[in-house]
């Protein structure tokens, strides 16, 4: 079996020599090149075409973000981020490079880390990221010029008359964040339906995100608070290592296990909306790796609520969606670009 074929980017001769001995150490790992610039690293990934690039954000000459949008314009390569978590900017910076394509993200060392434990973690991480099939991103994120392009509102199926639903829900994993914007410029911020999300990243990463998605439109975007009652008032995001549930019309946090791997799940918070909400209510189930969401489509499908699923051609990892369409969870299966203008129209119904 041919070994992974590894990129290394970081500008830190230190960090980046460890790393170079972790993809060497490994056994399943070929390291083909380590570069200390983002323009050093576009040359490498022409020149190379290695399987999987390991990323810093905070890079001289081209920053990490600037490579990743001309990569994935131009070489598209699956990128995995390894980067700090405490710092606000470079959270920033990771995000922006999540939403211009790259596949996932890698908290750094900490000093306090058992440095074997960390390696084989990390290794494994490369491993999994190089299995996506990555899209090719023009210039790597969505630009203003995108929204202008985005195509009429799509009238939606629905079931036992619920023509109107009143919360609408989305879930996306892998390939996320520029989902999940994408739809949202798609959503006049004005229509009084209330928006819930949960988008899968590692919690070292998820403190911003929010703060992060609230600039990248005209919604308002932030972490549902414990307790709070539900409004349209923002779009509300399942805060990172809890659940997310509807009970009454209130949002509350759980702290309950883990489902397919992940907390906060999809279908924690799908399957609340279904009891809850029946028929009144309407969910989106986005690019993803895994099959979390799925059952929670399915339960809302059942209740009479609207359901969709994004299609393989736009997802980044086809595996959620997948899942929901061979449950027969989705009413719809639809391109990435149509499921904005798709809930629009819903929650346009809503407020005539």
């Amino acid at each position: 079996m041919s070994r992974l074929r590894v990129l290394v980017v970081d500008d830190s001769l230190t960090m980046r020599r460890f790393l170079c001995e972790a993809v060497a150490a490994d056994p399943g790992c070929e390291l083909v090149g380590e570069a200390a610039d983002g323009k050093q690293a576009i040359e490498l990934c022409q020149q190379l075409r290695p399987d999987v690039i390991s990323l810093d954000m905070m890079l001289p000459v081209m920053s990490g973000m600037a490579a990743t949008e001309f990569i994935m314009a131009y070489v598209p390569t699956p990128i995995l981020v390894v980067s700090a978590s405490t710092n606000r900017g470079e959270l920033f910076k990771t995000y922006e490079a999540l939403a211009a394509g790259a596949v996932d993200a890698f908290e750094k060392p900490r000093a306090e880390e058992d440095s074997a434990a960390w390696c084989a973690r990390y290794t494994a991480q490369l491993r999994l990221v190089a299995r996506v099939r990555v899209l090719t991103h023009v210039r790597g994120r969505l630009r203003s010029a995108d929204a202008a392009a985005i195509p009429a509102a799509q009238s939606v199926p629905t079931t036992r008359g619920a023509a109107r639903p009143l919360v609408t829900a989305i879930g996306a994993s892998t390939g996320g964040p520029r989902a999940v914007v994408q739809v949202l410029h798609a959503i006049p911020p004005n229509l009084p339906m209330p928006l819930l999300m949960v988008v899968h990243i590692g919690e070292p990463f998820g403190s911003a995100f929010a703060d992060w998605l609230d600039g990248q439109t005209a919604h308002r975007v932030r972490m549902a608070r414990d307790g709070e009652l539900l409004d349209a008032s923002a779009v509300r995001l399942a805060p990172p290592g809890r659940h997310l549930r509807l009970r009454g019309r209130r949002l509350y946090h759980d702290d309950g296990p883990e489902r397919h791997s992940c907390k906060p799940s999809v279908d924690v918070l799908f399957e609340s909306l279904a009891q809850e909400c029946g028929a009144a209510c309407a969910a989106a189930l986005l690019t993803g790796m895994g099959a979390d969401g799925a059952r929670g489509l399915a339960a809302i499908r059942a209740a009479g609520g609207v359901t969709i699923a994004q299609d393989e051609a736009t997802s980044v990892v086809y595996g959620m969606p997948r899942e929901a369409a061979r449950l027969n969870a989705a009413q719809r299966i639809l391109p990435l670009e149509a499921i904005g203008p798709a809930l629009a129209a819903l929650a346009a119904a809503e407020a005539t």
